[in-house]
């Protein structure tokens, strides 16, 4: 793929004491992808992901977000460059309402002395909003937004962080497990909604295990092993029993160097 990487990293290193989890590892995500990472346990996969969107800190190497370097302290200022991370435990509050989780730190005041004096809430600016967010990725299967999280399906709560990650002009969003724990139908709606984000023209970062969902919605595979990049590739070129034999180490790829 051709252009300038929205999200690169180039030479990453982090040790935990004697155990090396980034050995000097590179990173591209190409602007309009979803790029899958896969690798076995062990491997650094989490590590990886976790210096892209400022939950640890490399010792070493750089992170660029549209070609210029950045270094984030915590998610929070990664989230505020746009770097939206939905972890596989969603992070959300099952008794509040989806409109309220969807808000969840960044709640809209009301206009005047009643918003900047009393900080009361426009609920009605937050509900249209919610709305038209969950409306754009075909979420109003969910009828009531003023209903608690602990009430929707697996695939629907799944279907608020994505949104909420989406909703506020995220350059990147990386899906931790999205899948995980969902049965067949959800996992279907799940996969179709990565797919819409993607035509919104947000790049992706896709970490799973489970190899039948990234060889259907992956633009390229990122394989990770032994602390870095091993090698990146093509799902409509490779088969899945490739990916494994690379990840495990079984195989090299034919024409590949590590990274």
């Amino acid at each position: 793929m051709s252009g300038q990487p929205v999200l690169a990293a180039r030479g990453l290193v982090k040790r935990y004491g004697r155990v090396t989890a980034l050995d000097h590892a590179d990173f591209e995500l190409m602007p309009g992808e979803i790029l899958a990472v896969i690798g076995d346990n062990g491997a650094g996969k989490t590590s990886l992901i976790k210096a892209l969107c400022g939950a640890v800190q490399p010792d070493a190497g750089e992170i660029l977000l549209d070609g210029r370097p950045v270094r984030f302290a915590s998610p929070r200022e990664a989230q505020a460059a746009g770097i939206a991370t939905v972890y596989q435990t969603l992070a959300l509050s099952p008794a509040l309402s989806i409109v309220d989780n969807m808000f969840m730190g960044r709640e809209i005041r009301k206009p005047g002395l009643a918003g900047t004096l009393l900080r009361a809430l426009d609920r009605e600016a937050m509900r249209a909003f919610a709305r038209q967010k969950l409306s754009d990725l075909g979420l109003m299967t969910i009828q009531n937004i003023d209903q608690p999280v602990e009430t929707l399906s697996g695939g629907q709560r799944q279907g608020v962080a994505v949104a909420r990650a989406a909703a506020f002009g995220s350059k990147v969003i990386i899906l931790d497990e999205p899948t995980a724990a969902l049965g067949v139908k959800e996992s279907r709606r799940v996969l179709e909604l990565i797919v819409d984000v993607k035509a919104r023209g947000i790049p992706i970062i896709l970490i799973s295990h489970n190899m039948p969902h990234v060889f259907e919605v992956a633009d390229r595979i990122h394989v990770h092993r032994l602390g870095r990049r091993l090698c990146v590739i093509d799902p409509k070129t490779h088969t899945m029993s490739d990916a494994v034999a690379y990840m495990t180490g079984a195989k090299m790829p034919a024409g590949m160097e590590a990274a």
